[in-house]
């Protein structure tokens, strides 16, 4: 069974995310572990009467999707509309290079490829069931503000204090779940994110985590949070008095480069409420400030490290003061901006390879020709 809440997430996707018209044609593309997700979209689709056809794929590594999905796709001479591809996955971001190979043949405009990572009814009953144009005013308020600003200082509940400057050089990223020619939209949205200059102070996470490695743990933080504190941009000291957690973060940290800041991010999805258990980009989405530690966001002749790992702390909520302006932006209260969405950054296409054709518009996460690297689970 579907709840109502999960069933509005479906036709979101359907009506505002991709926007499916009666001459489209879908193909969704799915992980076992995401075949729930994949029979409530097919099923939608199915009672429009748009023609729609599933292909299961196996994650990271599966010698025979590619013939399975040329099998599935329409001739380019026979759409009379889109051909719009839909794939969901919980854990993993898989075959980028694959899609990008089976797609080549089709017109940009003809395509409209989604890709939905932390696949659940999750995912439907809240973070989808907010409109990218929604998404897109929010991120407008942030980003007008932040992109004039040259230092932050960042509060929230839990005990965080931040100081922050900004360098022009750095792009901010923003996830709004919109389509164009050419891109994939990575799924849920809701986010602005850049590199922080230079970041020094208290960061504490109570809220959850959200990791680029395989793990079954809890990723909620309100019983444990974990405080970190930073100085010239690296974690100097972290501490948490969940032990097990703890353990958790010393091999996620014990990775080359772990330590630093790659991100400062402020989640703008207002539907995400309270954490979900999983390891999840959801719980990211949520309105408030995250660091993510390790792999950076920006192009590695701007930043230049590498880190094999990437792991978000995420805090509830934060006010941010900008400059010597004496009105803070609070994050959980963000007004809608009417002015169009910027258009002087990188807003979609973040870890874009420069050997693929279609780019994603993710904000974390290491994207190769595999997808999402991930590591093995820390010990």
């Amino acid at each position: 069974m579907i709840d109502r809440e999960t069933w509005e997430g479906v036709r979101s996707l359907l009506d505002n995310y991709a926007q499916v018209r009666a001459d489209d044609i879908v193909v969704v593309l799915y992980a076992s572990d995401s075949y729930e997700s994949a029979a409530w979209v097919s099923a939608a689709l199915e009672l429009r009467e748009i023609p729609v056809k599933r292909v299961w794929m196996a994650p990271l590594r599966d010698d025979g999707f590619l013939d399975r999905l040329m099998s599935a796709l329409p001739p380019p001479a026979a759409l009379s509309g889109r051909l719009v591809v839909m794939s969901f996955e919980r854990d993993t971001m898989s075959h980028g290079r694959t899609l990008t190979t089976a797609l080549a043949t089709y017109d940009s405009r003809q395509c409209s490829v989604f890709r939905a990572i932390s696949a659940s009814a999750s995912l439907f009953s809240g973070a989808l069931r907010v409109s990218p144009k929604e998404l897109s005013a929010r991120n407008t308020a942030i980003l007008n503000r932040c992109m004039a600003a040259d230092r932050l200082r960042i509060k929230t509940r839990g005990g965080t204090d931040l100081n922050v400057t900004l360098n022009k050089r750095y792009r901010w990223i923003s996830n709004r779940g919109a389509a164009r020619p050419g891109g994939v939209v990575v799924l849920p949205a809701g986010e602005v994110a850049t590199f922080p200059a230079t970041i020094a102070g208290v960061f504490v996470a109570d809220f959850a985590f959200n990791v680029n490695v395989f793990t079954d743990r809890d990723a909620r933080l309100h019983n444990h949070p974990v405080s970190v504190w930073i100085q010239d941009g690296r974690a100097v000291k972290y501490e948490c008095d969940d032990l097990s957690t703890s353990r958790f973060l010393e091999a996620c940290f014990a990775k080359p480069n772990a330590y630093n800041v790659g991100e400062l991010g402020f989640g703008t999805n207002f539907e995400v409420g309270d954490a979900v258990p999983m390891n999840s980009h959801i719980n990211e989405r949520r309105p408030g400030v995250h660091l993510g530690f390790g792999q950076h966001n920006q192009r590695r002749d701007v930043v230049g490290y590498q880190c094999s790992i990437h792991i978000d702390l995420i805090a509830r909520g934060g006010i941010v003061w900008l400059d010597d302006d004496p009105m803070p932006l609070n994050l959980e209260c963000v007004v809608p901006s009417l002015q169009p969405h910027p258009r002087n950054l990188r807003d979609e296409d973040v870890f874009a390879s420069e050997s693929e054709e279609f780019e994603s518009n993710d904000c974390c996460g290491i994207l190769t020709h595999d997808g999402f690297q991930l590591s093995s689970p820390p010990a």
